[in-house]
């Protein structure tokens, strides 16, 4: 009895770690890929994870299988064993495939907008509710005079004093 009582957290605790084994990130480096130099290689990897595939869009070079993403894991890791810094890496990458190869772009002029864009959509939907409130207050239904009220009073005894075939 004391020995099952051992079991069970240790088979929940297996199995919670085989599951968070399946949630880490498969990293597709092929073994013919790892330079031998562990500094170049850590670089390698560094640049690769900011670097985005083209093929699968949402996923790092470092992290998809495409043949694309392979050959641009291997251009990095040539531009390293030639010498070129990290910064002159991703200047390469940049100007051979444009800023669509950052996973995280840059801001500059050029995409303001596509950064300011969310704040200016908040902004123009609050001054439209603004606005469309202030509107409707506007044109809300306004009170009678007293004038306007006994005339209204006036009409309705009239109308039912009326016989059914004038109404």
């Amino acid at each position: 009895m004391m020995r099952e009582s051992f079991l069970w957290p240790r088979a929940i605790l297996i199995a919670l770690l085989l599951l968070a084994s399946f949630a880490l990130p498969a990293l597709a480096v092929q073994p013919d890929e790892v330079l031998g130099d562990p500094v170049l290689e850590s670089r390698a990897r560094a640049i690769s994870a900011e670097l985005r595939c083209m093929v699968c869009q949402n996923q790092s070079i470092d992290d998809s299988d495409a043949p694309l993403a392979r050959d641009l894991r291997l251009i990095v890791r040539e531009r390293l064993k030639a010498g070129d810094s990290d910064r002159q890496v991703m200047d390469f990458m940049v100007a051979r495939y444009g800023e669509f190869v950052l996973l995280r772009p840059v801001l500059s002029w050029r995409n303001a907008l596509l950064w300011a864009a969310p704040v200016l959509v908040l902004v123009l939907g609050a001054l439209a509710a603004f606005f469309g409130l202030k509107r409707r207050r506007a044109v809300a239904p306004q009170r009678l005079s007293a004038d306007e009220e006994a005339r209204l009073e006036t009409l309705l005894v009239d109308r039912e004093k009326s016989p059914p075939e004038n109404r």
